[in-house]
């Protein structure tokens, strides 16, 4: 039955709803908005830079000029895209699904999961955190990702708390079989590590498992438009898939099955649920995925080259800690690598307890420099969290050149 969710979704009524559209601090009004506030969430994450980057940044696979592999702006558009079918369909926001989509991987790291591996290593070594990167999303959100108000001035997103929830609790790794949201309004900073609370309302449950309806079809099809998969491999899918011919394979089928299954299946009572066949095979694919796509021999010669690049950039940067004098060394730097010299200290200039460099930025200081050794590779690290993956390789070939 259609629209089965109505009675639970994030609209006004809901016992919820005034702490879904809480934002951090009040938002300024024009007082001529045709906006919903899920919808001005929606296009304030649209105009924000960290979405803009998504489109050089890999999904799987670091294919710069091959225009049919997808990036990370395209897996964001495809969860939007499964999580609107889905809400729409049950009844729930779709505004918020798309809001909550957009933005679910703001905070992503270039090079997908291989960038993100190499500054959780230098994050432990380091500054004794794990690095994250739905976590990152939501720091980005709330500290490091500007708009213009009406007064000309720069301030952060100040998304609305059911939309910040849903990028910390986005993590795709979906292995229940039912998934409902929690009752309480928890601080999201509380968040350790992925996955460790379900999310506050049911359209960020729709758009967590859309996350992962989206990724597993599409790596596939990446992977048999690179040759990655080997005729054994496709036969093994098959069998998966339950198809007969190997040539039926392809994003449409996988998606279409798990959205339908999931919407027939699901309940405000059993909560979000796929049928028991539907999910061990939606589980095998997963683990067909990691065996032979994830994992596979090819990837580890890019996977070298990341960790090489990103270890440069940081342990180039990190050299330049001072104190106080921190200004004086990056500036220094420019030396011998004046884009890299440049870039950094226009970025960081905004963030830290050194000096400001524009005033009509209103955000507290982020990062204490002066006193704060840690603080400051943190920056290093949150500045390349947000790279996209031509800025870091022109980065690290300027690091290279004579």
């Amino acid at each position: 039955m259609a629209k089965k969710f109505s009675g639970v979704a994030a609209f006004e009524g809901n016992p919820k709803w005034e702490q879904m559209i809480k934002r951090r601090r009040p938002i300024y009004s024009r007082g001529n908005d045709l906006r919903s506030e899920f919808w001005r969430d929606y296009t304030r994450i649209l105009h924000s830079s960290a979405y803009r980057r998504l489109k050089h940044k890999t999904q799987v696979f670091y294919s710069p000029q091959n225009d049919h592999i997808c990036t990370r702006i395209e897996h964001v558009n495809h969860v939007e895209s499964v999580s609107y079918t889905i809400a729409n369909y049950l009844g729930l926001n779709t505004e918020l699904t798309k809001a909550i989509s957009c933005a679910h991987d703001l905070g992503h790291a270039p090079f997908g999961h291989e960038g993100e591996r190499v500054i959780t290593q230098i994050a432990q070594r380091d500054i004794s955190v794990k690095f994250w990167h739905e976590q990152n999303g939501l720091f980005f959100a709330d500290y490091l990702e500007f708009l213009e108000d009406d007064k000309k001035n720069l301030q952060p997103l100040n998304l609305t708390y059911a939309v910040r929830d849903g990028i910390i609790s986005h993590c795709g790794e979906v292995d229940q079989n039912s998934l409902k949201p929690r009752q309480e309004a928890i601080d999201l900073y509380q968040y350790s590590h992925p996955d460790q609370y379900p999310p506050y309302t049911w359209e960020a449950c729709v758009v967590k498992i859309s996350d992962k309806i989206s990724y597993l079809g599409r790596d596939i099809e990446d992977a048999l438009t690179l040759g990655i998969l080997t005729t054994d491999n496709l036969r093994e899918l098959s069998d998966i898939l339950e198809l007969k011919n190997d040539k039926l394979i392809n994003n449409t089928i996988i998606i279409n099955t798990l959205i339908e299954d999931l919407c027939r299946n699901s309940s405000p009572e059993t909560g979000l649920t796929l049928s028991e066949k539907t999910y061990r095979t939606l589980t095998a694919i997963k683990n067909f995925n990691y065996k032979y796509i994830y994992q596979n021999e090819r990837l580890k010669a890019s996977n070298r080259y990341i960790k090489l690049m990103l270890n440069e950039i940081y342990e180039t940067l990190k050299k330049t800690y001072a104190g106080k004098d921190t200004k004086e060394e990056i500036q220094k730097l420019g030396k011998y690598y004046p884009n890299l010299s440049r870039n950094f200290l226009n970025w960081i200039s905004d963030y830290w307890d050194l000096e400001r460099k524009r005033p009509e930025v209103l955000v507290e200081t982020v990062y204490k420099v002066s006193k704060d050794e840690k603080s400051y590779y943190k920056a290093i690290l949150d500045y390349i969290s947000g790279m996209t993956d031509k800025y870091a390789i022109d980065t690290y070939n300027e690091l290279i050149s004579f």
